[in-house]
């Protein structure tokens, strides 16, 4: 395997749901270790860097339990799964008994089968992490209580859905401190020494399986924020970092080992800091949700250093499915977005084929949905252009838009240019519901003297310009509602 990609496409694949369905496919039980070849091939045609596995650890017995007795995630299945049986609760992947790859998947031996298989297509393999927690039958619950977070039986009494009794004694549900606790699982203590030294074991040992991990809800234990939620519990605050002690001394042993941090309240340039090379992009996500063009361009007026370590994505396992929330003409401008910034770009399984029913992550199986043919031909076709040209390779920059008094409409664009060999791009976004006009300034001081060919590598026009007309007003560019124009020079 060469060195990771500066700016890496990684494709999100819910695993257990994803066997399952390879099994019905092929009438036959499939696990990791037995993942036909066209499957691996059909995977690496789409011209990705990594495969996240979602959920391969070893899922709770007692976790299934909890849920099955919540009558409001019944009620959830039911609605998302209509012919729902209690049987296709698996558990949470989040709501781990340990660190080992759970034996129905295919066990460790499957996982070094799968990562082989990846390997010799040029794609490498990540696993998760979960900082926060773990379920309340994993071992460090009787063998090193110390390690979590504890309470007393007038907690208990007092606060009956925040802690749990296990063999007499009382711990903490893992909890955001912006939402109600989660009842399946126990809160590790982040400031214990003894944690964090088998915390780094048990990174250490993810690191010999794979080539990265996503760090579930890194946020919660950073130091502030770990105070800020627990107070005296937590007990004296560290003076290290714990992601700073972590990342340090995994990295050493495996120096091309890469850490992605799930990640909010602003605290992405933290983690950075701490040693993260990706953190989720959630503001970037929100913007295209929910705000105009204006408000994503602020945002990529960022310095570099930091867009270079974000990810970016319109959708995964925590958030609705794109096609749900967005229309398919916004669907693909939002994807070309994502797409063509500096930064790790993250999808998700059944996201190209136009999937809108976002599965309860309990669930090991999910309702049939129609492939949405055309969306699926326009990812496909975005992904090999994007490789083909080596676009993610070169130099990035944010382009300048202006237009008239009487026409803003200009302020709909979204528009950069990357620098890549001997080649130049242009990518524009009318990120709007309107016909939009507007000039946009190409940075490159080579335009000028010459005329130039621009052939839209997506779309499929040629256009021909003067240089010096483009250096000096800049490229006059009109799109229809949620068009794009993705330039070669």
């Amino acid at each position: 395997m060469t060195s990771w990609s500066k700016n890496p496409i990684i494709y999100e694949i819910n695993t257990w749901v994803w066997l399952h369905e390879l099994s019905q496919k092929h009438k036959k039980r499939v696990t990791l270790a037995t993942v036909p070849e066209r499957e691996w091939n059909s995977i690496a045609d789409l011209k990705i860097d990594a495969v996240w596995l979602m959920g391969v650890w070893e899922r709770s017995p007692a976790g299934i339990g909890i849920i099955l007795a919540k009558q409001n995630l019944q009620d959830e299945f039911h609605r998302v799964l209509p012919d729902y049986l209690p049987e296709d609760v698996v558990g949470s992947p989040y709501c781990i008994r340990g660190y080992t790859v759970d034996e129905r998947l295919g066990g460790s031996e499957g996982l070094a089968i799968a990562r082989e298989a990846l390997s010799k297509r040029g794609i490498r393999l990540i696993l998760d992490f979960v900082p926060n927690h773990v379920a309340t039958d994993h071992p460090w619950v009787l063998g090193h209580p110390e390690y979590f977070i504890q309470g007393d039986a007038d907690d208990l009494n007092r606060y009956p859905g925040s802690f749990y009794e296990v063999n007499g004694r009382i711990f903490a549900c893992g909890r955001d401190p912006y939402f109600p606790p989660w009842p399946d699982v126990l809160q590790l203590n982040a400031f214990h020494t003894g944690l964090r030294e088998e915390v780094i074991k048990t990174v250490s040992s993810i690191a010999e399986q794979c080539d990265g991990i996503r760090c579930d809800m890194a946020m919660l234990v950073m130091n502030a924020v770990f105070k800020w939620t627990w107070g005296y519990r937590a007990g004296t605050r560290p003076e290290a970092e714990y992601w700073y002690e972590v990342i340090q001394i995994v990295r050493n042993r495996y120096p091309d080992f890469v850490f992605m941090a799930e990640a909010y309240w602003d605290l992405e340039w933290e983690l950075q800091q701490q040693g993260f090379d990706f953190c989720y992009d959630k503001r970037l996500y929100d913007r295209l949700v929910y705000d105009s063009a204006e408000s994503v361009s602020l945002h990529l007026l960022a310095d570099l250093s930091y867009q270079d370590k974000l990810l970016r994505f319109i959708e995964n396992h925590d958030e609705e499915r794109a096609a749900s929330i967005f229309s398919p003409e916004k669907e693909q401008a939002a994807a070309v977005i994502i797409s063509t910034l500096p930064g790790a770009k993250l999808f998700h399984e059944g996201q190209f084929e136009g999937r809108k029913v976002k599965l309860p992550i309990f669930l090991g199986r999910r309702p049939d949905e129609t492939v949405v043919i055309d969306m699926l031909s326009f990812y496909r076709k975005l992904l090999k252009v994007i490789k083909r040209e080596n676009l993610l390779d070169g130099e990035w920059r944010f382009c300048d838009r202006s237009g008239w008094p009487d026409n803003q409409s200009y302020l709909n664009f979204v528009a950069w240019s990357w620098r890549s060999g001997p080649n130049r791009y242009l990518i524009v976004v009318n990120l709007s519901d309107s016909n939009s006009q507007g000039l946009v300034r190409v940075p490159w001081d080579e335009l000028k003297g010459r005329d130039w060919k621009m052939d839209d590598v997506m779309g499929g026009g040629v256009f021909e310009r003067s240089g010096d007309e483009m250096s000096e007003r800049g490229l006059y560019i009109d799109l229809k509602p949620w068009g794009y124009h993705f330039l070669r020079f």
